[in-house]
C-alpha cells in the first residue's frame, strides 16, 4: 500500500510500537495521528490533559512530526485517510466501552488492523476453560505467566506521508498538581532505566514502605504507553513481585474489555446501601478525616497526581468500608487528580477494595491504624505530607488524639472500629 495511517491513542512512543512497526513494514509513507476527541477531553482532568500535551510534543519530535485533530475520532479519521486516499489504519488494541465502538464505526468505513500494544499479553488472549473471561485473579496469574510473548520491537524509520497540514500541537496546559510527574517517552524511558538499575532488586522488600518512595511510578508512562509494557516485562523479568503488577494491570484489562459496563456498574452486588454523606466526602477529599495515614495519601494526591498502591488501597478501604460511600464517588475523584487515571485499573481497583469486584474475599477492610503501623512505621510518609504534625516524633504521629498536650489536627471523623463493626453485621 502506498499510504497507512497509525492513530495513536494510548501508545504515544516509537520504542515497541507494533502499530506504527506494521504500519512502515506493509506502506510507503505513514501518516502519524493523534485525534483530540471531545468526548475524552471533556472528561479528563487537567493532570492527564497536561501530561497528554508533553506525551504528544515528545512523540511529533521523535517521528518528525505529528498530525493533530480535534473532534469525533471517527469522523476526523475518516476525512483525514479521504484526503490521503489510505484506506488502513493502524490503531492499538484498547478495553474500554469508547474504543471498542471507536474500532467497530472505523471498521465500518476503513481497513483496520489492532496489533495488542497496551498490555502484555493480548487483552482477548486468555481464556478460561469455558472460553469466558478470567474473574480471579490467580488462575488468570497462572495463564498469563506460561503465555508466549513477542520479541521487543526496535523503532522504526518512519517514512512520513506528505501533502497534508498537520495542524498545531495543542497547549493542554500545566495541571493543578505542582509536582506531578511530566509527560513523554524519553522522560518514560529515562525512569525505566533508573528504576530497573537502581529500584527494581529491592522492590518487592520495599513496594509497600510508604516512606521508602520505593514503587516504579511507571504507571503514567504505562497508561498512555509512553513505555511499552511487554518490554517493561521483558526486563524485570527477574523479579516476580513486580510482573505481578504488571499482571494485575492486564487482569483489569480483560476484564474491562469482557464487562464494559464495570466502569459504573457494580460486578458484584452490595448487600449494604451506600451512604449519601456529601460532607463525609468532602473530608476525604481535602485530608482531614482526622486519621493520618488517610489523610497523607489524599494530601499527596493533591500535590502529585499520583498515590503509590498501598495508600490507594487505605484511602479507598477508607472512604468506601469505613465511611460507607459509594466507591464510584472515589473512582470519580481519583480520575479528576490521577495521572495515570486508567479506566480498567482505576475502575478494578476501586471496586476491589470496595468489595464489589475481583475479590474472593470482598468483606476485608483496612485497619487505617494497622496499615499505617505496619506500611508507615515511623511515621515519616505522614509527616511528608501533613505538616501540622511534622514535629511529631515515631509512630505516634498516627494517633494524634492521644497525644499530651493536644495538636492543632481535626478530630476523627468516625471511630474506625465502630464503623467496623457496622460494615460487617450489614455484609452479613
Amino acid at each position: 500500500m502506498k499510504t497507512a495511517i497509525v492513530l495513536f491513542t494510548r501508545d504515544l512512543r516509537v520504542h515497541d510500537n507494533p502499530a506504527l512497526t506494521a504500519a512502515t513494514d506493509e506502506a510507503e509513507r505513514v501518516l502519524p495521528l493523534f485525534v483530540l476527541d471531545e468526548a475524552l477531553i471533556g472528561s479528563s482532568g487537567s493532570n492527564r490533559l497536561a501530561f497528554l500535551g508533553e506525551s504528544l510534543r515528545d512523540l511529533a519530535c521523535s517521528l518528525g512530526g505529528l498530525a493533530v485533530r480535534r473532534g469525533d475520532t471517527v469522523a476526523e479519521v475518516v476525512r483525514v485517510a479521504r484526503s490521503l486516499e489510505a484506506a488502513t489504519v493502524f490503531v492499538a488494541e484498547d478495553a474500554s466501552a469508547f474504543a471498542q465502538r471507536r474500532e467497530r464505526l472505523l471498521r465500518e468505513r476503513l481497513d483496520v488492523r489492532v496489533p495488542s500494544s497496551n498490555s502484555v499479553v493480548g487483552i482477548d488472549e486468555l481464556r478460561t476453560s469455558s472460553g469466558g473471561s478470567y474473574r480471579v485473579f490467580t488462575p488468570y496469574w497462572r495463564a498469563w505467566r506460561r503465555a508466549p510473548r513477542r520479541a521487543v520491537l526496535e523503532p522504526p524509520h518512519v517514512q512520513l506521508s506528505s501533502g497534508l497540514d498537520l495542524g498545531e500541537l495543542p497547549d493542554l496546559g500545566a495541571g493543578e498538581s505542582p509536582a506531578r510527574a511530566h509527560g513523554g517517552e524519553c522522560e518514560g524511558r529515562r525512569r525505566l532505566e533508573r528504576f530497573l538499575s537502581d529500584g527494581l532488586a529491592r522492590y518487592s522488600d520495599r513496594a509497600d514502605d510508604l516512606a521508602a518512595d520505593a514503587t516504579s511510578r511507571l504507571s503514567p508512562y504505562l497508561h498512555f504507553g509512553c513505555v511499552s509494557p511487554l518490554e517493561l516485562a521483558h526486563r524485570a523479568a527477574g523479579s516476580e513481585a513486580f510482573t505481578r503488577q504488571l499482571c494485575w494491570r492486564d487482569f483489569f484489562l480483560q476484564l474491562l474489555a469482557a464487562v464494559p459496563s464495570s466502569e459504573t456498574h457494580d460486578l458484584r452486588q452490595r448487600r449494604a446501601p451506600w451512604r449519601d454523606d456529601a460532607e463525609a466526602l468532602d473530608t476525604w477529599k481535602a485530608g482531614r478525616t482526622g486519621y493520618p495515614i488517610v489523610d497523607a495519601g489524599m494530601r499527596q494526591l493533591r500535590e502529585e497526581g499520583w498515590l503509590p498502591n498501598r495508600s490507594r488501597l487505605i484511602v479507598g478501604s477508607f472512604l468506601a468500608k469505613t465511611l460507607g460511600v459509594d466507591w464510584r464517588h472515589g473512582a470519580a475523584y481519583f480520575r479528576e487528580l490521577l495521572v495515570d487515571a486508567d479506566a480498567a485499573s482505576n475502575t478494578g481497583n476501586w471496586q476491589w477494595v470496595a468489595g464489589t469486584g475481583a475479590d474472593a474475599r470482598g468483606n476485608r477492610i483496612l485497619n487505617p491504624l494497622r496499615q499505617a503501623d505496619r506500611f508507615d512505621a515511623a511515621g515519616d510518609y505522614v509527616r511528608r505530607y501533613v505538616p501540622e504534625l511534622a514535629e511529631m516524633a515515631g509512630r505516634a504521629v498516627h494517633r494524634p488524639w492521644l497525644l499530651t498536650p493536644a495538636v492543632d489536627y481535626p478530630g476523627r471523623i468516625v471511630d474506625h472500629d465502630e464503623a467496623a463493626a457496622r460494615f460487617r453485621a450489614a455484609a452479613r
